[in-house]
């Protein structure tokens, strides 16, 4: 007679500074390419196993997690007293698939300028479908997972945990997603930066809020802050309505200089953003300019 197995319902060991889900009920993931990414899970059938892992990832039980080279590692404490090694990993695009990505991104400015402002165009994966590829999972053989636990279950419950910590690492920086297809977010803008001409000894983001002459080394966050060219030797050329308000404050991201509790980057940013369109009204005349503006 054939024999059936028990396995007793067992309760994770608490952890004490483990990575808690920000959400604490509802939709895990904030930002549309977040919820893509785990619907594309959904989508392969995996409904009930993510659930388990839902409640994991709210519970703290993921210790921590690093993407390196595509792949994800991390550490997820169970029942056990050693936390399971949890590895995933999506498929890398080789260089000719990359290839193809790049020149349809690079088809419209638009699409650059997005990206090196660190936002996700809403429709980048129909540009990368057209290059045959997707930048979501499409199928389990486009996912790589392991985990140390006993289970057999794939994805189990601790895999699972880590794609909702995952989900919400996402939100915070989008080329995440481009990291686990095997570039990192400053090949990509490096490539980005190639493909538009960026090395011509012009800063210049698809409509840009302002144009300026620069060595194609200063567009660094040491070297933007410490920029000591005579005041008489800056140019700038004001152009139209810039697509991504902010591109040069929000591609260089933190400032080496912190004013009290706050990054200088973050209180500058507002003026990058209002600046450009009041020294356009100056130059070209499309609205008087009171003191109160000024």
């Amino acid at each position: 007679m054939m024999g059936f197995y028990y396995y007793e319902k067992t309760s994770p060991r608490p952890v004490k500074d483990g990575i808690k889900a920000k959400s604490r009920k509802g939709s895990i993931g904030q930002k549309w390419w977040s919820q893509k990414f785990l619907d594309a899970l959904h989508e392969m059938g995996m409904d009930n196993r993510l659930a388990r892992g839902r409640a994991y990832a709210r519970k703290g039980q993921v210790i921590n997690l690093t993407i390196k080279e595509g792949s994800v590692q991390a550490k997820v404490q169970g029942s056990s007293p050693k936390p399971y090694s949890v590895s995933i990993g999506m498929q890398n695009w080789d260089s000719g698939q990359w290839d193809r990505v790049f020149e349809e991104i690079s088809s419209q400015a638009i699409y650059s300028a997005q990206l090196l402002a660190g936002e996700m165009p809403s429709d980048i994966n129909d540009l990368i479908l057209k290059a045959g590829l997707t930048l979501f999972p499409g199928t389990d053989k486009d996912l790589k997972t392991s985990c140390s636990c006993p289970g057999y279950a794939n994805p189990c419950k601790h895999i699972a945990a880590v794609y909702y910590i995952l989900a919400e690492r996402f939100d915070e920086d989008p080329f995440l997603l481009f990291a686990m297809r095997g570039r990192t977010k400053d090949q990509i803008l490096e490539e980005l930066n190639a493909r538009r001409g960026a090395d011509d000894n012009v800063s210049s983001d698809a409509s840009p809020d302002i144009v300026v002459r620069k060595d194609p080394e200063e567009l660094t966050v040491t070297g933007f802050y410490s920029f000591r060219s005579p005041i008489e030797g800056f140019k700038v050329y004001p152009g139209a309505e810039p697509p991504v308000k902010g591109l040069t404050s929000k591609r260089l991201s933190g400032s080496p200089f912190e004013a009290g509790k706050k990054n200088l980057a973050d209180l500058l940013l507002p003026f990058y953003v209002t600046a450009p369109a009041f020294i356009r009204r100056i130059i070209h005349g499309d609205e008087p300019v009171s003191k109160e503006n000024s």
